[in-house]
């Protein structure tokens, strides 16, 4: 089975290979007690809630992978802007999305595409964080790209809201940030904004 999956992941199918998994991912979730590790169809449940909530039309994201969330909310969403670090992926995505004018696939180093996904937007947006992508998640990644992408979005004139997935990688261990060490810099620096976690996914909303 392993075997083949690494074989499909060659393929342009894959992405939706992993899309029919999602349902019985959900309800295998439900039937654990609703484990840690949230089911991809919580996290696009999410995404379209805080998307109508905060009346966003834009999606930013990190991590494109497969572009599963990507195509999950293409009818939600005006403007879908994502970041993949993995040239690979990227390149994939792109193909993938290439009908979609509203869509937009950037490849490299969030913190140094990020500032010019900031420079397209023209009003308040959703942004969908990664944690996989900080290399918390099974593997050794860059644990600064956190606090750059933060500091670069919070900073930004217009009031955006920010979703970190896979929250429980904020182990506190190792120079990773604990999710107080987040909610206490995110709180602290910007007074306006309030951090929680739900589902394992860190939150970083307006204060009402």
């Amino acid at each position: 089975m392993k075997a083949f999956r690494r074989l499909l992941k060659r393929t342009p199918v894959y992405g939706v290979y992993k899309a029919l998994g999602h349902r019985p991912d959900y309800w295998y979730w439900i039937l654990r007690g609703r484990p840690a590790r949230s089911p991809h169809l919580l996290k696009q449940k999410t995404v379209r809630e805080y998307g109508e909530k905060y009346n966003l039309k834009t999606l930013v994201e990190t991590g494109t992978y497969y572009g599963e969330m990507v195509a999950a909310m293409r009818g939600r969403f005006d403007w879908i802007y994502s970041i993949e670090y993995v040239a690979e992926l990227a390149n994939r995505a792109r193909k993938k999305f290439a009908r979609y004018q509203q869509i937009r696939i950037f490849g490299g180093d969030s913190r140094v595409v990020m500032p010019e996904v900031l420079a397209l937007l023209t009003g308040p947006a959703l942004f969908w964080l990664d944690a996989g992508y900080y290399g918390w998640v099974g593997k050794q990644g860059d644990q600064q790209r956190l606090s750059a992408e933060l500091e670069m979005i919070l900073s930004h004139p217009y009031p955006h809201i920010i979703l970190l997935d896979d929250a429980r990688g904020l182990t506190g261990q190792n120079g990773i940030p604990s999710v107080a060490d987040v909610k206490s810099y995110v709180e602290s620096k910007f007074p306006q904004r309030q951090v929680e976690v739900q589902f394992d996914i860190l939150r970083i909303t307006r204060r009402i």
